[in-house]
C-alpha cells in the first residue's frame, strides 16, 4: 500500500494499523536485546510513510501536523521505540519543509534522497553540554580547509543511528566561534557509531553515540548558522507527546484485556466487573481523553495559524508535551495497578511500557522550562 496515493487520515491510519500487530510481536525481543527495530522501519518505508512530511514538489505528502501526530500515535501503540525513532526523521523533514532555512540546492538534494528512502536526524546533544535546549555550546568543531569542512567531535542520543543516511550535526566553527549545523552523509570517512545506549527506556531506539573523526564534507554542506536560525515555535515536536500517548493507549488495552480474561477462584466473574477495576479503567480513559483533546486541538491550531501566530505558540506546544507525557506515566501506572504484580513480570509488556513512558519526561522541552515559559506569558 502507498500512503502517498491516499487522501484522508482515515485511509492512512487503516494501513498503518495493519502493521501494528507485527510491531507488537517484535517489540519484546527487540527490547530485551536492545536491538533496533530494523524491520519496522523497513515496513514504514515500504508504505512510503517516511516521505509523508516532505514537500509535494519533491514527491512527498506535505501532511498536516494533525495527521502527523495521529499517525505517530498509532505507530507507538505497536512499538514506542519505533515511533520515537521515525518521528525524529519525520519531524525534521516537516520543519525543513515549513521553514526552508537551507539553500535551495542542498534542500532539493536532501528531498530527492528522502524520496528514494533516505533517513535523517538532527544530532546536537553532547555529554558535556547536555540538551541543546539548555544553550550549551557544542564541543564538536568545524574547521574550514579550502572548499571543505573538517568536522570532529562526539554526539550522544543519536537516535536511529544505525539506519540514518544523513546526520545534521551542530558544531562550533573554530575560526569564528560561531555555532552552525552541517549535513553529514553517513557513509563519510571518519564516521562511526559507538553502541553506548544502555538506557532501560526506549532500549530499541538505537540512540548510540556518533563519533566524528576528521570527517570531510563539502563547503556548501553548512546548512545554517545558529545566529541566522529562526527561533520560532516548532510544531513538529508534538511527535514526542504523540508517541507517549500511543504507549499509554497500548497499556490501557493490555490492562483491559487482562481484566476481562482473568477470573480468580474467589470470584464467579472476571475482575473487570469489579467496581474498583472499572473505576481505574475510567480514570485511564479520562486521562487519555484529556490528552487527545489537548494534543489534537493544538495540532489543528498550528495547521490553521499564520506564521506570525505559530511563532507565538511555544507555550501551547510545550504545555501539550508536559501534560501528555506526565499523564502517560499516570496511565501506565494505573494499568499496572489493574494487572497487579504480574505487570512486573518480564513477560508482561506493561513493564516495558512503564520504562518507555518515563523517557518522555526527559525529551525536550523539559517540564521546568515549560512552566517558566507559561509563567512569563502570564
Amino acid at each position: 500500500m502507498d500512503l502517498l496515493s491516499m487522501q484522508t487520515i482515515e485511509e492512512r491510519l487503516q494501513v498503518v494499523n495493519e502493521l501494528i500487530p507485527d510491531f507488537q510481536k517484535r517489540a519484546a525481543a527487540n527490547d530485551q536485546q536492545g536491538r533496533f527495530p530494523f524491520e519496522n522501519i523497513r515496513d514504514l518505508k515500504e508504505i512510503q510513510y517516511t516521505r509523508l512530511t516532505s514537500p509535494k514538489e519533491f514527491g512527498g505528502g506535505n501532511i498536516s501536523l494533525y495527521d502527523f501526530v495521529r499517525l505517530q500515535e498509532a505507530i507507538a501503540i505497536g512499538d514506542g521505540a519505533t515511533a520515537l525513532s521515525i518521528g525524529w526523521h519525520m519531524g525534521a523533514m516537516m520543519n525543513l519543509s515549513e521553514n526552508r532555512p537551507w539553500g535551495n540546492e542542498l534542500f532539493t538534494f536532501v528531498c530527492q534522497e528522502v524520496s528514494k528512502g533516505a533517513l535523517l536526524n538532527v544530532c546536537a546533544t553532547e555529554e558535556q553540554t547536555g540538551s541543546p535546549t539548555r544553550g550549551g555550546r557544542p564541543g564538536t568543531t568545524a574547521v574550514q580547509e579550502g572548499n571543505k569542512w573538517i568536522i570532529s567531535g562526539r554526539k550522544s542520543f543519536a537516535t536511529m543511528s544505525q539506519m540514518l543516511d544523513f546526520f545534521i550535526v551542530s558544531a562550533t566553527i573554530e575560526s569564528t566561534d560561531e555555532v552552525a549545523f552541517f549535513l553529514i552523509p553517513s557513509d563519510s570517512k571518519g564516521i562511526s557509531i559507538e553502541e553506548t545506549w544502555d538506557s532501560i527506556a526506549m532500549r530499541s531506539s538505537g540512540s548510540h553515540d556518533l563519533i566524528l573523526d576528521h570527517v570531510e564534507i563539502p563547503f556548501d554542506y553548512l546548512t545554517e548558522k545558529q545566529t541566522t536560525r529562526k527561533k520560532g515555535a516548532q510544531g513538529y515536536l508534538l511527535h514526542i507527546p504523540a508517541c507517549y500517548l500511543g504507549v499509554a493507549e497500548a497499556a490501557k488495552r493490555e490492562a483491559v484485556s487482562f481484566a476481562k480474561s482473568y477470573t480468580p477462584n474467589s470470584l464467579a466473574h472476571p475482575i473487570f466487573e469489579l467496581p474498583a477495576i472499572q473505576q481505574k479503567v475510567g480514570e485511564i480513559e479520562l486521562k487519555l481523553m484529556q490528552s487527545r483533546h489537548f494534543l489534537y486541538s493544538v495540532a489543528k491550531m498550528w495547521d490553521d495559524s499564520s506564521i506570525e501566530r505559530r511563532n507565538q505558540m511555544a507555550p501551547e506546544l510545550s504545555a501539550v508535551k508536559l501534560s501528555v507525557t506526565n499523564l502517560a506515566v499516570e496511565i501506565v501506572d494505573l494499568a499496572m495497578r489493574i494487572v497487579g504484580a504480574r505487570s512486573l513480570s518480564a513477560k508482561s509488556p506493561l513493564q516495558r511500557f512503564y520504562r518507555d513512558v518515563r523517557a518522555g519526561l526527559h525529551n525536550p522541552p523539559m517540564d521546568d522550562m515549560t512552566l517558566m515559559l507559561l509563567a512569563k506569558r502570564v
